[in-house]
């Protein structure tokens, strides 16, 4: 099977900035048509502006896809551009912090609309437009479209100032593998990427001064490092190729081992 996403078109949310920006480009280095969809639409108009010297391919979409009409215009947009929708990758994600203990702290319900609710409904209107691209489509086809959505280690891994978050992450996980099952019978497969500490710009920023937490994470990964956006993107890749052709459901999670350790050491002998 082939990693090649070449010819393909997709969309790519969160193509603003951080990983969902990270994963855009890469997917636009290995040929495929990219949109890029982010609210941040001067942020966008800049990124792509600079990548369309070098690709053809590339195009943006501005808005707030928590709405349901920007869904919509999403998708015209990306069928007016390049005609089809192969792939999504839903890496529009927001963190924020949560005190678990203050009924009045509404980051939980945040964290769900954004990380959750709108990917979800951008995912469904995507697999309707991939079934429909299907029915004219030769039988012998092994898929008609990838989904993949970003998660986190969060689901798995609780801190209670991330309450918002970790519910979130495990919320998409569950989206991921129930959307899996509804459309396995179109051909269309749903994955995840989970992942651990990754040097974003914001995460360079945040440990710049601070030498002790970045130690902390390293010391924290067997891996003993941080993760390059690229090691993400490229895992995103692997999903949405022929080569990824037999996997549906699953959470892949890039966390240089984090997740395998336990916290509490075992007693000296």
């Amino acid at each position: 099977m082939s990693f090649s996403i070449e010819g393909r078109t997709a969309i790519v949310t969160g193509a603003a900035h951080g990983l969902g920006q990270a994963i855009a480009r890469h997917f636009a280095d290995q040929g495929a048509n990219v949109m890029f969809a982010d609210m941040d639409e001067d942020a966008l108009e800049a990124e792509v502006g600079a990548l369309s010297e070098k690709h053809d391919t590339v195009r943006f979409f501005g808005g707030d896809l928590r709405e349901r009409l920007t869904v919509a215009n999403l998708l015209s947009a990306t069928i007016d551009a390049f005609d089809r929708i192969d792939i999504l990758v839903n890496a529009s994600r927001q963190c924020m912090t949560t005190d678990p203990l203050a009924p009045d702290d509404d980051s939980v319900s945040v964290m769900l609309e954004q990380n959750l609710f709108a990917s979800l409904r951008l995912a469904q209107a995507v697999a309707r437009r991939m079934i429909a691209q299907a029915e004219s489509a030769p039988e012998d086809v092994r898929a008609h479209g990838a989904i993949v959505n970003l998660s986190s280690i969060a689901a798995q891994c609780s801190q209670p100032e991330l309450m918002g978050f970790s519910i979130a992450s495990a919320a998409v996980d569950q989206m991921t593998r129930s959307l899996a099952l509804a459309l396995a019978p179109h051909h269309i497969r749903v994955n995840s990427v989970a992942f651990g500490s990754v040097m974003s710009a914001s995460l360079r920023e945040q440990i710049r001064d601070n030498a002790d937490w970045r130690s902390e994470i390293r010391n924290h990964t067997p891996l003993g490092r941080i993760a390059a956006p690229s090691e993400v993107a490229e895992a995103a890749q692997f999903l949405a190729s022929d080569a990824a052709g037999f996997l549906t459901g699953q959470v892949l999670t890039v966390d240089g081992g984090r997740t395998l350790l336990d916290a509490v050491a075992a007693p000296a002998h």
